[in-house]
């Protein structure tokens, strides 16, 4: 079921409440699922999976871990092998730019995630997902809205998901130099724009999102 939205809900920072009332009535394996990448206007869509252990000691030895985008890129970089170390089972799945394109960026998020359930060397008992749910699959689930500001599974997933896409940015912008991924990410920056206007889009351009579309509905005027 979905949980309703209450602010008074978030923690100081992501803990593991939701975990022990899942762990207390017997469900062991418990998987966080969060994504990168929704709103980049180049890219695939990533998503990870991580399932903590039942240790108290893991919100010790993954303090600071929270939702990626309040952390900075040195934090996510210094964080990632901790929670990999930590963790039984960690997975990543990608959604290209052609399936978001054909899919939609909510389906092809779910499928990232379907994906990146697939690459965990075990089976979750209970997945709990931020924001959203996986309707073709049968594991119990729980969508939270700001997940990944209150399951430290979430947080994890998050910071997981986020640094696999960055990386996957940073390595593709050696072919596209000119549109500066491997800062901007894909995202809609003013560097980002400039280039999009002088050269088009390239081979990673969503192109169904509304700048990239705009644009090249105007170029195509122009001929």
């Amino acid at each position: 079921m979905t949980s309703r939205f209450d602010p008074a809900l978030i923690p100081p920072t992501p803990d593991l409440s939701l975990e022990n009332d899942l762990w207390k009535s017997q469900v062991e394996l418990i998987a966080g699922l969060d994504e990168a990448g929704r709103g980049a206007w180049a890219g695939p869509v990533v998503a990870a999976a991580v399932i903590l252990p039942r240790d108290p000691s893991t919100s010790v030895k993954l303090a600071g871990a929270r939702d990626s985008k309040q952390l900075r890129p040195d934090q996510r970089s210094k964080l990632e092998p901790l929670i990999k170390q930590s963790v039984l089972s960690w997975g990543v799945g990608f959604a290209t730019c052609h399936e978001i394109d054909e899919l939609g960026i909510l389906p092809a998020t779910r499928l990232a995630m379907m994906r990146a359930l697939d690459n965990l060397k075990m089976p979750p008992s209970h997945l709990l997902i931020d924001a959203l749910f996986l309707p073709e699959i049968e594991i119990p689930q729980t969508s939270l809205i700001k997940g990944d500001q209150r399951s430290l599974s979430i947080a994890a997933a998050s910071i997981l998901a986020k640094t696999a896409r960055d990386r996957w940015m940073v390595e593709y912008s050696t072919q596209a130099g000119a549109y500066d991924f491997e800062h901007n990410k894909g995202y809609g920056t003013r560097t980002h724009l400039a280039a999009l206007e002088r050269c088009g889009p390239c081979p990673q351009h969503r192109r169904y999102y509304a700048p990239v579309k705009s644009l090249m509905n105007k170029r195509a005027e122009e001929v």
